[in-house]
C-alpha cells in the first residue's frame, strides 16, 4: 500500500470513529454501534481530522495514475468539507427530512441485528439517540448565538419530523428482539422518543423565533455548498439558463409523447389518464412490483451491458414506513459486502401507488442506477482507495443515476403504458430543481416568458414551477421545496451530474472502437470522483484505450 492509500485508509478510520452514524450509513460496520456527537465538540473533531489529513496528503508524491486520483480525489472532497466548516454550516445543520434528525433514526435501522451481537448493537446505538440529539440542539444553539441561523422554515418542518419520530418510529424494530434484550430495547425506545420529543420543542419554541426569515443562502454560501456537491466551480448564471432550456426540450418531447398516448391529448391529461390506469393498490402488492422489476433489470443488464458480480445481484427492496419525505433513496453496500445494497421506498400516507411514473425511479435508486455504481465502489478491492470507495460526490453519483434512467430508454425499456412519460417527467422534475433551488438561493429573477419575469422567488412561486414545468404530483411539492431550501445546491447535482455524464460518453463514442460495456466498466472503475476529476479521468482512459 503506498503512502497516498494508507493516509486514505487512516483517514476513513478515523473518521468512522468520529462519525459512526454516517460511517454506518456508508457501510462501514463493526463498530460497538456507540452514536455520532453532533455537538460543538464533535463538529470541532472532525474539522481538526480534515486539516490535518490535508497537511499530511500535502508533501505526498503519487507513484502511479491510481495514486494520483486518489489524491485527487481525497484532496478535493476535503477542501470542500474545510470550506463547509469554515463557512459554519455544521451550526445551522438542520435539512429537515434529510438532516441528523433522520441520519439518527435512519442510524439505528440499518446495523444489522440477525445474532445477539448485532442486537446489541442496535441498543447501544438506541441508547445513544437522546445524548445525539442533545449535542445537535447544542451546535443549533452555538450558531444561534453566533448569528449562524438556519431558516425558521426548516426548524418547523425539522419539529414536524421529530414530532413523527417521537410517535414511536423505534418501537417496531425494538420488539423483534428475542430474549433478555427485549426489556433493554423497549426502555432505550421509549428515551428515544422522549428524546425526539424534547427535540421537536427545542425546534419549535426556541429555535423558530430566532431563526432567519429568508428561505434562501445567497451567493457566497451557494458557491461552497455547490462545490461540495458537484466536485466543480458553479457559473450559477449559466447554469440557471441551461435548466430553463432543457425544460422547454423536456417539454417539446413530453407533448408528443401524450400525443402518442392519446391523440391530442395535452401532458397534464395524459396524465390524468394513466394515475387511473397505471397503479397497484397495497403495499404488499407495491413491494412486490418493486422487486420485480429491481430483479428484471440485473437479468436484462448482467453480461450485456454490464458485468454485474454476484454479490451485487440482490438488491434489499425496503418500505420506510416512517418516512414523509415522498423521495425514495438507495443505501449502498457494507465494505464487505456482507450487508446488501438497500432502497427506500417511503409510503407518504398512500395505499395506491402509480406505477408508470416510478419505473424510471427502479433504475435510479436499484439497477442500473446508484446499486451498481456504489457496488462497483465497494467490490473494487485495491484498485481504489479505502477513501474512495466510501466518499462520493453526489453529482457524480445522481448525475449516473439519472443517466441510468436514460440508458433505459435508449434500451427500449420504457414499454409498460406511459413509463416513457414518466421517465421524462422526472427529467423534467430534475430540471425545474435546476432552476428553483438556483433562482431561490441566489436570488435570481424569474426570466422572460413566466408568469412572473422579473420577480423575485417565493416559496408559492418555486411550488407552481414545480407543478406545472416539472410535472410533479401535488403530494410531494411541499416535501421536496422544503427539502432543496434546506439543502442548498444538492437538487441541482442530478441535471448538472447527468449533462456531465453524457457529454462524457458522447465524447467517447466518438472515437473508433467504441464498446458501450467496455466504457460502463471503465467508468465505474473510476469511483463517483468531482465533475472535473471525472472528465479528465474518462478521457485519459480514452486516450489510454486508442
Amino acid at each position: 500500500m503506498t503512502p497516498i492509500f494508507e493516509l486514505c485508509d487512516e483517514y476513513i478510520t478515523a473518521w468512522a470513529a468520529l462519525d459512526p452514524v454516517q460511517a454506518e450509513m456508508h457501510g462501514i460496520v463493526g463498530g460497538a454501534g456507540n452514536g455520532t456527537d453532533y455537538g460543538p465538540d464533535g463538529y470541532r473533531a472532525r474539522a481538526e481530522l480534515i486539516a490535518a489529513t490535508l497537511g499530511r496528503l500535502a508533501p505526498l508524491e503519487p507513484t502511479s495514475e491510481a495514486d494520483r486520483r486518489a489524491a485527487a480525489h481525497l484532496r478535493e472532497r476535503l477542501e470542500a468539507d474545510a470550506a463547509w466548516h469554515e463557512t459554519g454550516e455544521q451550526w445551522r445543520q438542520l435539512r429537515a427530512q434529510f438532516g441528523p434528525l433522520s441520519q439518527v433514526r435512519d442510524g439505528v435501522h440499518l446495523i444489522a441485528h440477525a445474532d445477539e451481537e448485532g442486537w446489541r448493537r442496535v441498543l447501544t446505538r438506541l441508547g445513544d439517540v437522546p445524548a445525539m440529539l442533545e449535542g445537535w440542539r447544542a451546535s443549533l444553539a452555538h450558531g444561534l448565538a453566533t448569528g449562524l441561523p438556519a431558516a425558521r422554515r426548516q426548524a418547523l418542518e425539522a419539529a414536524v419530523q421529530a414530532d413523527r419520530y417521537a410517535g414511536g418510529t423505534h418501537a417496531k424494530l425494538a420488539a423483534e428482539a428475542d430474549g433478555t434484550l427485549v426489556a433493554e430495547l423497549a426502555a432505550a425506545a421509549e428515551r428515544a422518543h422522549e428524546a425526539y420529543a424534547e427535540t421537536a420543542r427545542f425546534l419549535r419554541e426556541e429555535y423558530a423565533p430566532r431563526a432567519a426569515q429568508a428561505d434562501g443562502v445567497g451567493l457566497e454560501r451557494y458557491k461552497v455548498l455547490a462545490r461540495k456537491m458537484l466536485g466543480t466551480d458553479l457559473d450559477p448564471h449559466e447554469a440557471y439558463e441551461w435548466g430553463w432550456a432543457e425544460l422547454d426540450r423536456l417539454e417539446a418531447e413530453l407533448v408528443a409523447e401524450s400525443d402518442k398516448l392519446s391523440p391530442g391529448a395535452s401532458v397534464a391529461e395524459a396524465i390524468d389518464l394513466l394515475n387511473g390506469t397505471e397503479y397497484v393498490t397495497g403495499v404488499d402488492a407495491y413491494h412486490a412490483w418493486l422487486k420485480e422489476w429491481h430483479e428484471r433489470a440485473v437479468d436484462r443488464l448482467d453480461g450485456v451491458h454490464f458485468d454485474i458480480p454476484a454479490k451485487l445481484r440482490t438488491v434489499d427492496v425496503t418500505i420506510a414506513h416512517d418516512s414523509n419525505s415522498g423521495a425514495p433513496y438507495y443505501t449502498p453496500p457494507s465494505e464487505d459486502l456482507s450487508r446488501p445494497g438497500r432502497t427506500w421506498w417511503p409510503l407518504s400516507g398512500r395505499d395506491r401507488f402509480a406505477t408508470w411514473n416510478e419505473l424510471a425511479t427502479v433504475f435510479h435508486e436499484g439497477v442500473p442506477g446508484h446499486h451498481l455504481q456504489f457496488g462497483a465502489m465497494k467490490a473494487s478491492g485495491d484498485a481504489l482507495s479505502r477513501f474512495a470507495r466510501t466518499v462520493f460526490v453526489p453529482a457524480n453519483a445522481e448525475g449516473w443515476a439519472l443517466y441510468s434512467e436514460r440508458l433505459a430508454d435508449e434500451l427500449g425499456w420504457y414499454t409498460e403504458p406511459g413509463s416513457r412519460i414518466g421517465m421524462l417527467v422526472g427529467s423534467a422534475w430534475r430540471a425545474a430543481r435546476v432552476v428553483v433551488d438556483i433562482g431561490v438561493h441566489v436570488g435570481l429573477p424569474l426570466p422572460a416568458g413566466t408568469e412572473w419575469a422579473g420577480q423575485a422567488w417565493t416559496f408559492d412561486r418555486a411550488s407552481t414551477v414545480l407543478r406545472e414545468r416539472g410535472h410533479l404530483i401535488e403530494a410531494r411539492i411541499h416535501a421536496e421545496l422544503v427539502r432543496y431550501l434546506g439543502w442548498p445546491a444538492q437538487a441541482i447535482s442530478y441535471k448538472l451530474g447527468e449533462r456531465v455524464w453524457v457529454a462524457a460518453r458522447e465524447e467517447a463514442r466518438r472515437r473508433s472502437g467504441f464498446d458501450l460495456k467496455r466504457w460502463h466498466t471503465a467508468a465505474l472503475e473510476v469511483g463517483p470522483i468531482g465533475l472535473d476529476g471525472l472528465v479528465d479521468t474518462l478521457r485519459r482512459i480514452d486516450a489510454s484505450n486508442e
